[in-house]
């Protein structure tokens, strides 16, 4: 019988995105050393990752993806097919509740000024907002007017450390009262039996990440340079 919640960084990338460096292994490593129960995987674009962690791990991986919008980013969470990105985002929660999945609006003060108008409207779609994000900055200003969005829409609130790198999962996860099992997951989130908690990425961990972007539109700038 659980006897505790089970402790989930609900979002994490894997190398499988283009501006991740997380092996499969590293991921499994990383959440075990940092006594996670399980992770959602939330590739850009992508569910390979999650798809292949899923066949190997003994870890709860939940299967998902991380969306952009024509309004800011949707973690879709239980999923086994892929959104089309650049929708609305009523048009992208409807995709992900068809096809069966959890709709969470993902570091939303970045685009609160957009949102905040039409609450009434989106609370009636979203099924959670991620209030802690340990890659938002500036981490104290983003995790408390997220959470002030989660109370105005009335929904369940999440967290997650958006790991990039292998280092950074497990600094924010969710608290969830629900057996180990990603049915029972899903549901408890959906009713709200969650608690986020985490902190900010370190700042050793930013400057590695500046680097890797900086490096990658680099090497992409003179592919294309030598390629006309």
């Amino acid at each position: 019988m659980k006897t505790r919640p089970l402790k989930i960084d609900l979002h994490v990338h894997t190398y499988y995105s283009e501006d991740a460096t997380t092996t499969l292994k590293e991921l499994v490593h990383y959440a075990r050393k940092n006594g996670l129960d399980g992770v959602a995987v939330t590739d850009h674009n992508t569910l390979r990752g999650a798809q292949k962690l899923a066949k190997k791990s003994q870890l709860i991986i939940i299967p998902g993806l991380e969306v952009s919008t024509r309004r800011g980013h949707i973690l879709a969470l239980n999923i086994t097919t892929l959104i089309p990105p650049k929708l609305s985002l009523v048009e992208t929660i409807q995709k992900i509740h068809n096809a069966g999945g959890v709709a969470v609006f993902a570091h939303p003060a970045a685009v609160l000024k957009t949102a905040w108008g039409q609450t009434k409207t989106f609370s009636s779609y979203f099924d959670a907002v991620e209030v802690i994000n340990s890659a938002a900055f500036p981490f104290g200003l983003s995790t408390y007017l997220s959470h002030r969005l989660a109370q105005k829409m009335k929904l369940p609130e999440t967290a997650g450390s958006d790991a990039h790198h292998a280092q950074e999962i497990g600094t924010a996860s969710t608290l969830i009262n629900a057996e180990s099992n990603i049915d029972d997951v899903v549901e408890a989130i959906r009713k709200g039996a969650t608690t986020p908690f985490g902190k900010p990425i370190a700042w050793a961990e930013r400057v590695q990440r500046a680097a890797f972007y900086l490096t990658r539109y680099e090497r992409k700038h003179y592919s294309l340079k030598f390629s006309i």
